[in-house]
């Protein structure tokens, strides 16, 4: 069994899958009826090809950490996803789906944002393309994450504000998916993660493999062998995870771990951590694990980064988790906190939010001074910087 890619009706095991409403059957059943024909092209692979190296600027370096390996006695290579065009990983997704809607003639982009990075990434290939943006997201992140969108405006999108429920990732997920229902013909949904309904989960994830490829070449250039002991990727839906593992799945001797926000602690009823809270449920199109009442409706996630305040995750990640290939871990958001101004003090590096919760994972494992741990670092800081500043003299 391959852990990677999902059988022909898009479930991994017992996740995934398409729960959608009737008037979105046309959409999903074109999406799904050519993405592989048009992604496996040659014309297709030859655009994707060359504007993930002239305009997003892969790849991106593996980076041998050697203050953080010195602390942490094993040796720490950060995959430089911050580095990319938009500064973060998001835009090797946006360009793949941006091709693909040009391909399928639809004039009109819509998509869903948490910390803002997807959605600029979205921006910026519809500016490239030349194509009419809306960006749904929520209202309390337009609040939190003000420099993202800015940068969304500037490359010419509508931001349109989420105002139900948390106000977050969730129901801007929700509003774009309404948006969707009401103008079927034009529009293409640009989804951010590996979520929603079958295709977007595979989809995503080969848009994101580059990480994994990459990684696995890179080591074979600085180590002398394609794999490392370990790779650690933060898990909201999961798409930076789901590149960073990609390659790594079917290769049992590599350790696959995701790291989730615990937000203020799993016991405290403000937290984002779906594996450890969660149980098998619908949302947004698939089949997963999330968090969810009793009665089964959406529990309201929390996490002081935006882009993981997420109930659920992705039904790769789903699989992974329950037939154990992936090891689910969780971090608090003062462990994210901590970790952030770590990397910052040790390596001269400010990571995003998101990516601080993968790297507060190394004070949860062990590893020897011969193993390899690879720990995506999916974006850099500059959106979190109002938040590094209210907690700087804590750390």
């Amino acid at each position: 069994m391959s852990y990677k890619q999902p059988d022909e009706h898009g479930y991994y095991g017992e996740f995934g899958g398409a729960f959608i409403p009737e008037m979105l059957y046309r959409n999903v059943e074109e999406l799904r009826e050519n993405y592989l024909k048009i992604i496996e092209s040659a014309s297709f692979q030859e655009e994707y090809k060359l504007l993930l190296s002239d305009y997003a600027g892969r790849p991106t370096p593996l980076y041998y950490a050697a203050r953080l390996s010195e602390k942490y006695g094993t040796n720490v290579y950060l995959k430089r996803e911050d580095l990319c065009h938009t500064g973060a990983h998001k835009v090797n997704n946006t360009i793949g789906q941006i091709l693909v809607a040009e391909r399928l003639g639809k004039k009109r982009i819509i998509a869903e944002t948490g910390a803002g990075q997807h959605g600029v990434a979205t921006a910026t290939v519809c500016a490239l393309k030349g194509l009419e943006c809306i960006v749904y997201m929520g209202e309390k992140d337009i609040e939190r994450q003000a420099p993202n969108v800015a940068r969304m405006k500037m490359l010419g999108a509508s931001v349109v504000p989420a105002k139900s429920g948390s106000k977050t990732l969730k129901d801007a997920t929700n509003e774009a998916i309404r948006d969707w229902i009401n103008n079927p013909n034009d529009t293409f949904y640009i989804i951010g993660s590996v979520v929603g309904p079958h295709p977007y989960p595979d989809m995503v994830a080969r848009f994101q493999s580059v990480i994994s490829k990459e990684i696995r070449a890179q080591l074979q250039e600085k180590t002398g062998t394609e794999l490392p002991t370990a790779v650690l990727a933060c898990v909201g839906g999961g798409s930076n995870a789901a590149g960073t593992f990609y390659h790594f799945l079917d290769e049992p001797s590599v350790d696959i771990i995701a790291v989730e926000a615990a937000g203020c602690g799993i016991d405290t009823h403000m937290s984002a951590a779906a594996t450890q809270l969660g149980k098998p449920g619908v949302l947004h199109g698939s089949k997963s694990y999330l968090m969810q009442t009793a009665d089964g409706q959406v529990e309201e996630p929390y996490s002081i980064s935006a882009g993981l305040d997420y109930p659920g995750i992705g039904p790769m990640h789903a699989n992974l988790f329950v037939t154990g290939r992936g090891q689910f871990l969780n971090a608090t958001d003062k462990e994210a906190l901590q970790a952030a101004f770590e990397l910052a003090k040790l390596e001269g590096i400010i990571p995003a939010l998101e990516s601080a919760h993968a790297l507060a994972a190394l004070n949860k494992i062990s590893y020897t001074k011969n193993d390899t741990v690879v720990v995506c670092l999916s974006g850099r800081g500059d959106k979190d910087m109002d938040t590094y500043m209210r907690e700087m003299q804590n750390y």
